[in-house]
């Protein structure tokens, strides 16, 4: 039984604790035993809203340890690993404290602010013989697995072109508003859009140049709006697109279309589609549950088997980050080209 203590309660951290409790309620071998938040208002089951569904129900903080500060948890605390959802200009910082305390870690996406910052978190894994995953979570999402596993094996032949956005309401749930502030989140390049960036990343590898043109909106927030091109040798023909603007009754999308030689495969409202060139389009079977039950699963039992991670493995995501700063550049220059 793993005990594990989750570092941030907002919005993705309350999805965590959900997976938790549904982890240990079917008897899976990992016990959340400590939560820390700055805020402890958090424990009186007070939140603002997200942009998806996940960790909207009342919770029952007495079964937990409750911390309002970082470092005393980490002394107090004898834990397999930790969870990191904390803001993104924090990662760098608690990863590497927790490393050194001989704890695991997983850490919510992006990875870090800067390459530097990644390389810090990498070099107190190996430094401390312990697992880092970062948990972007379109790795484990079963729609884009199955995707993976075509451009892998080439069933449709070669990609030859691919299209990815996500985008909706401007994110005004975060503490003290974090996520609109460049200097902590990045804007919607590194919190948003670095879904696709990474599974851009995962599926194709690093291209040999970007071009990105994006817009500011809200004042002090970094870019809003973002679309890339990503440059490959093979000439096939990559867009990534987001938007957190797009306000009023949107919601939240996220989709792909991407066209091979004998076929492509579209994912959009929640629905993944393949249509062959010769044949009927269809909906594969796959699994039922979300990404982010999926991450937290596999590495709970990397670390049961000590085995690699091998699906997002550290230096892997960190590639991810120096793609999106690449792009953060690039569109700082009104989309100049970039290489890699």
């Amino acid at each position: 039984m793993l005990k594990v203590g989750l570092i941030g309660l907002g919005f993705m951290g309350r999805g965590h604790l959900d997976n938790y409790i549904r982890l240990e309620s079917e008897g899976f071998p990992v016990k959340l035993v400590a939560i820390c938040d700055i805020d402890s208002d958090k424990f009186q089951n007070k939140f603002l809203p997200g942009n998806i569904d996940v960790g909207n129900v009342k919770y029952d903080f007495s079964k937990y340890r409750l911390y309002t500060d970082i470092d005393e948890m980490l002394e107090k605390e004898e834990l397999d690993y930790v969870d990191i959802t904390l803001p993104t200009y924090l990662h760098a910082e608690v990863t590497v404290k927790a490393l050194n305390k001989g704890m695991h870690v997983l850490c919510e996406k992006p990875m870090a602010l800067t390459v530097g910052e990644c390389q810090a978190m990498i070099d107190a894994a190996e430094k401390n013989n312990k697992k880092l995953m970062i948990a972007q979570c379109l790795r484990f999402w079963p729609e884009y697995e199955y995707l993976k596993e075509c451009v892998e094996d080439k069933r449709f032949g070669e990609v030859l072109s691919g299209y990815f956005f996500r985008g909706g309401n401007t994110p005004l749930w975060s503490y003290n508003n974090w996520l609109l502030q460049k200097d902590k989140s990045g804007g919607v390049l590194l919190d948003q859009h670095i879904h696709d960036v990474d599974t851009i990343n995962w599926l194709f590898g690093t291209p040999k140049s970007v071009s990105t043109v994006g817009r500011n909106v809200i004042e002090g927030s970094g870019y809003d709006i973002v679309s890339t091109h990503y440059f490959y040798e093979d000439g096939k023909v990559i867009t990534a697109e987001d938007d957190w603007v797009l306000n009023g009754d949107y919601g939240f999308e996220m989709r792909f279309r991407v066209n091979f030689e004998k076929g492509n495969i579209v994912y959009e409202k929640g629905v993944l589609k393949v249509n062959p060139n010769d044949g009927k389009s269809f909906t594969p079977e796959l699994p039922k549950d979300n990404g982010y039950y999926r991450e937290i699963k596999y590495f709970v039992n990397a670390l049961l088997k000590d085995t690699l991670i091998e699906v997002a493995p550290p230096h892997s995501t960190m590639e991810t980050i120096r793609i999106a700063l690449a792009e953060m550049k690039s569109a700082d220059n009104k989309g100049a080209i970039i290489e890699l």
